[in-house]
């Protein structure tokens, strides 16, 4: 085990999507030691999955290539991946806290050459594209990834998989003995900023998820949408490739159901509108049909929602969906009854998209530390404690209000620090 001392008023930001790297800049840039890990092979977060996001529908690339470069160039800020958090002792002020780095069998000698890659026989499922498409078990993370470094997935290597890809290195990158590493550091806060997983749409029964490739999650679609995609932003029905004529959206998705997410996500129906963007965008003349309880687009997002209401060929149905019918032809029927009519609604499409909720990370996995947390898994600040949460770890929430919550996590860590 080794020891890794910051000065006093060091800061763990733990996580490293949008919220983990705007606190950990934030900390940093105002004189604080921060060590900032991420339990993936790259930084980035949700943020790098999708295609666009607001308020300025950019793609990831025009907020996280800036944060990126302003990381490696503070000196202050000392990166993380494959890092997570073991143990945590001490108090306010000064907490050892035990990380463990796991093996990514691939050092830092790598230039992501791709020869590895280029050389490997084995494939696996591309857990970042949510398994629409494989690839090689020895990959880059994704087009923008961060730290620039292939990792194998040793585990599903065969052994003439492993030969091929050390044989390929010539930098002698490849490290297939690599060992987990533990290692503490010492810290007055812990920023938490761990994140989100998109619900488990395979727990709604009656939705139908993962028995119809015709019935996607919101996630999918931004990744099918995305240049750097699966389908290379190409949208059509997974499985056959039919170009959509017409297509469902299913808002509340776990959302708002007592017998899943208790709460609104927040993001789900503007993420629909910007959706229904990429689809007008490729198809003019396809039929969208939107099935909502409520449509919340807060702020100056109203005019935005008014522009995709207007769409001659949207349809709005108030009214949750109770039933999902897979059509032989590859194509669903969406079952739901008017709320404002009480009229039941049978609609065929060629897609369906679940509009599937935000649940935070520790909802799934457990904090690693005794950390108050509300019923529904989100971490509630404690400032005199010096464990602050921050972003989708506190709530449901956009890009904006992350890193205006991530923001403020780290003028509560600073001033901690300052004591």
């Amino acid at each position: 085990m080794t020891d890794e001392q910051g000065t006093t008023g060091a800061v763990l930001v733990v996580g490293g999507g949008i919220s983990g790297l705007t606190a950990a800049l934030e900390t940093a840039e105002v004189g604080n030691d921060v060590f900032l890990v991420e339990k993936g092979p790259s930084f980035g977060g949700r943020v790098a999955q999708l295609n666009q996001y607001f308020p300025k529908l950019c793609p990831p690339s025009c907020g996280l290539e800036i944060n990126f470069r302003r990381i490696r160039d503070n000196r202050r800020i000392r990166t993380y991946t494959m890092t997570t958090v073991k143990a945590v002792s001490g108090g306010p002020g000064n907490y050892e806290v035990t990380l463990e780095t796991s093996p990514r069998y691939v050092n830092s000698n790598c230039t992501a050459c791709g020869d590895c890659a280029a050389a490997c026989p084995d494939e696996i499922a591309n857990e970042f594209n949510f398994g629409m498409n494989s690839c090689k078990a020895a990959y880059l993370p994704h087009e923008m990834a961060f730290p620039r470094r292939y990792v194998i997935d040793k585990g599903a290597l065969t052994s003439a998989g492993a030969e091929a890809v050390k044989a390929a290195c010539k930098y002698d990158a490849v490290d297939l003995e690599m060992k987990p590493e533990t290692f503490t550091v010492h810290v007055s806060s812990i920023v938490w900023a761990t994140g989100w997983v998109p619900y488990d749409a395979t727990r709604m029964e009656s939705l139908k998820f993962g028995q119809s490739k015709a019935i996607i999650t919101n996630m999918m679609l931004e990744r099918m949408a995305a240049p750097n995609g699966p389908t290379g932003g190409k949208i059509h029905r997974p499985g056959d490739g039919k170009a959509i004529e017409s297509i469902a959206f299913v808002q509340c998705a776990g959302s708002r159901d007592e017998n899943h997410l208790e709460y609104c996500s927040h993001v789900c129906c503007m993420a629909t509108f910007k959706q229904m963007s990429y689809i007008r965008e490729q198809y003019p003349e396809a039929q969208i049909y939107v099935f909502y309880i409520d449509l919340r687009t807060p702020g100056k997002y109203e005019k935005f929602r008014e522009s995709w209401m207007s769409d001659a060929k949207a349809t709005f149905i108030k009214g949750k969906v109770a039933d999902m019918t897979i059509e032989a032809d590859g194509g669903v029927t969406v079952i739901a009854e008017n709320a404002l009519t009480a009229e039941k609604i049978s609609q065929k499409v060629d897609m369906a998209v679940l509009a599937t909720g935000m649940q935070p990370s520790f909802a799934l996995q457990g904090a690693p530390v005794a950390l108050e947390m509300d019923p529904s898994g989100f971490v509630i600040s404690d400032a005199a404690r010096g464990m602050i949460a921050a972003g989708c770890a506190k709530k449901p929430a956009d890009v904006v209000t992350c890193t205006q919550s991530s923001t403020a996590a780290a003028l509560k860590a600073i001033q901690l620090s300052r004591r």
